[in-house]
């Protein structure tokens, strides 16, 4: 409590915000200003007035806090919290193939970072990846990076030929199927609710496939008492709060350990929300040709809605 109202006290004196993501550890979920995923946090870090960004998440949501809204003081309570997705795929890989693919249209998720956001055309989220792909003339063709399995469920959805980059979120693929079907065995009235970027042999067993907000308003939505979660077990205290007489079951891994939670997301802690706040740091700053360029997509993004 005592940190809690310290945080309360900084977050006055620097007039800052503090935006978190689903996957945080529910201490940081409860004393952030705006909990969403990645594009409501986008949003959101667009619109803000606040002077400094506190942003509890990963290393390149707070990059794109800052390509967004440039005057603001970004902060990362540990720049080591970064993305399995975002260092799949390396600017200059991906430099090195739009140049020997000039013809391709760039779809970036957005667990990227700004110097591959910078060398894209449009960026997504799970929340918008269906509309996005939707929006590109159906003669271009799309290199889709760098989730390999947000990519194909997307391509399933528009049947949209799409050229895959070959890379996934650890914690999304860790997800077992056989350990899936045990868990839907022992609990038959419960509706599976999963993340697009779980591995394709786990979304067909899902009742319900799309964003953390999405899976969020599900549990509101539909009538079953119990749901399994396939994705980061953090969207479980929102879930819970919504709906407070509902059962809710994390998706297991294959081995027994705690592989279903992000290794990145769990670095930021209450205590480093403080320590940020107390000494304006870590800072997250950009090249500013990197910064203009990375704005191109995602404000593409951003204007289909």
């Amino acid at each position: 409590m005592d940190l809690v109202r310290a945080i309360a006290d900084l977050k006055k004196e620097r007039n800052a915000v503090i935006l978190a993501h689903y996957y945080q550890d529910s201490q940081i979920q409860d004393v952030a200003d705006f909990i969403g995923d990645s594009l409501q946090l986008a949003q959101e870090a667009k619109r803000t007035d606040a002077e400094v960004i506190l942003f509890a998440g990963v290393h390149f949501m707070a990059e794109t806090a800052k390509i967004v809204n440039p005057t603001r003081r970004v902060l990362l309570p540990d720049l080591e919290a970064g993305c399995s997705l975002a260092q799949s795929c390396p600017a200059d890989q991906l430099a090195a193939y739009r140049q020997l693919h000039p013809e391709y249209t760039v779809v970036s998720y957005v667990n990227t970072t700004a110097a591959v956001k910078a060398l894209s055309d449009i960026c997504c989220t799970s929340s918008n990846a269906e509309k996005v792909v939707r929006s590109i003339p159906a003669d271009q063709p799309i290199l889709f990076v760098p989730d390999r399995n947000l990519g194909a469920w997307v391509q399933k959805q528009t049947g949209r030929a799409m050229k895959m980059w070959q890379g996934s979120c650890i914690v999304h693929e860790t997800f077992s199927e056989r350990r899936l079907l045990a868990l839907k065995e022992e609990n038959p009235n419960a509706a599976v609710l999963a993340h697009p970027e779980c591995e394709p042999q786990v979304l067909r067993h899902a009742d319900f496939i799309g964003s953390t907000a999405a899976l969020l308003k599900q549990v509101t939505a539909r009538p079953e008492q119990a749901f399994i979660i396939a994705t980061e077990p953090g969207i479980i205290h929102q879930m819970q709060k919504l709906a407070p007489a509902k059962k809710f079951i994390p998706a297991p891994p294959e081995g027994n350990c705690a592989c279903n939670e992000c290794p990145y997301m769990k670095r930021n802690t209450l205590e480093k929300v403080w320590l940020a706040l107390r000494d304006m740091a870590p800072e997250i700053t950009l090249p500013e040709e990197i910064r203009t360029r990375a704005l191109v997509p995602i404000e593409r993004m951003l204007a289909l809605g």
